[in-house]
């Protein structure tokens, strides 16, 4: 593939698109950022808050801690994290700082204001919008699809923004649809390091941090430590480890950002943390190193593309197949080797449920990078799943249409059954 190409222009793009740093889970910053945009068009810290969320967004948001909060968790936690320390001008970092005296000023805010919460179905996925009011003034954000992309700011009637919402498109992205396996294995080979340099050396760099202070501190329920502590330390146990604990981190307050891919830190340090590992085992020099990381983020994103941002399906079961494609290659492994890894792996995991953000998300890492290495392992063995065995099908391409399939339709009435049992109706 040559730099000149439009599909490697476009790849380059993707890769600096969805690598972008977070504070904290990926959906409360997301409110909170529509609460601080909202805060910002007010121009004063309202006395009435109503927020709609769609019920992936509830689930998501319920359980996780909001980071610097002092440990505050739920959608009025978020919201008023935004409105009282919100820099919407830093989009995913909205709340990377914040002050003791601000965080006081939330907890007496969450005490004295009216906060309505309302589940909304407008027939999309990702949908939140907040509504401000200070006496007879209001402000209106809408977010739809995915984290950054407002498409509704109004005030006191009149709207300032407003761009039409058709259905689940990712307005104002380059298009996702240009990703196959066959043209990520050539752009990887050919890629111009300087080309994704930055990027993807700011992902070693945020998520190895995060994933070093999981496995030191106290967060949640230690998934990286006890990896360590029961089956040792080899890359195998490594790889596992250090994306669990990063989770382990990021959901439960550690005030460290990650590198996200495809709108999930969980994912960004699941596709990652796991190849770096194998790459410092293999004494890999920096261009294969970078290589495999382009393989594994570009893998991923091609996979999430079918199923939505948001589904029932597990983010990590993705990331994981992603990053048993990139420790093939670090292995010595060519395009068969990725492509039935790939696979492999996605037969082994594809069940997994995504009940929200929280503590349990390390554990699911685990098993899906275990996925994605036996997946690469079987291969090797002369082992791997056929077509016409589940959803298994003939070719690589025709298989991750599958998982698309089953995450986005397949398992939309399951996500909304979650959703029930999260919210108690």
């Amino acid at each position: 593939m040559q730099k000149t190409d439009e599909k490697y222009q476009a790849y380059v793009q993707i890769l600096k698109e969805e690598l972008v740093p977070a504070m904290g889970c990926t959906e409360p910053i997301a409110l909170a950022y529509a609460a601080a945009k909202a805060r910002e068009v007010l121009g004063c810290i309202p006395d009435k808050v109503k927020i709609g969320a769609s019920g992936s967004i509830i689930k998501n948001v319920k359980s996780v801690i909001v980071p610097n909060t002092n440990h505050l968790k739920g959608i009025p936690a978020a919201a008023t994290a935004g409105i009282i320390a919100g820099r919407p001008e830093k989009e995913l970092e909205v709340i990377a700082e914040v002050s003791e005296d601000q965080i006081q000023q939330m907890i007496s805010f969450l005490q004295e204001t009216s906060i309505e919460v309302e589940h909304i179905d407008n027939g999309i996925t990702f949908d939140i919008v907040v509504t401000v009011c200070k006496d007879d003034n209001y402000a209106k954000v809408r977010i739809a699809n995915y984290h950054t992309n407002i498409v509704l700011i109004e005030k006191n009637g009149e709207e300032i923004l407003s761009v039409p919402v058709e259905g689940e498109s990712e307005e104002g992205l380059t298009d996702r649809s240009c990703l196959d396996m066959e043209s990520i294995w050539d752009f990887i080979n050919t890629v111009d390091i300087e080309d994704i340099r930055e990027v993807i050396g700011r992902q070693i760099e945020y998520n190895t941090a995060i994933a070093e202070e999981g496995l030191r501190g106290d967060y949640g329920a230690n998934i990286g430590t006890v990896l360590l502590k029961t089956y040792g330390d080899d890359v195998r146990t490594r790889a596992k480890a250090m994306a669990a604990a990063g989770s382990d981190a990021r959901m439960n307050g550690c005030e460290l950002p990650v590198i996200i891919n495809a709108g999930s830190g969980n994912q960004g340090m699941t596709c990652s943390l796991p190849v770096l590992e194998y790459a410092k085992d293999r004494g890999a020099d920096e261009d294969k190193t970078y290589r495999a990381l382009a393989l594994s983020n570009l893998v991923a994103i091609h996979q999430k593309t079918g199923i939505g941002r948001l589904s029932a399906y597990c983010g990590a079961v993705s990331a994981g197949a992603a990053a048993g494609a990139g420790i093939a290659y670090l292995c010595g492994g060519g395009y068969q080797e990725i492509i039935h890894t790939v696979v492999n792996a996605l037969a082994i995991v594809s069940g997994m449920v995504c009940d929200g953000a929280k503590a349990s998300c390390a554990a699911k890492i685990a098993a899906s990078v275990d996925a994605g290495i036996l997946g690469y392992n079987m291969f090797l063995n002369g082992q791997q799943f056929y077509a016409g065995e589940g959803i298994v099908t003939k070719g690589v391409e025709a298989t991750i249409s599958n998982i698309g399939r089953l995450g986005k339709e397949g398992m939309r009435e399951t996500n909304e059954e979650i959703i029930k049992m999260m919210i108690g109706e």
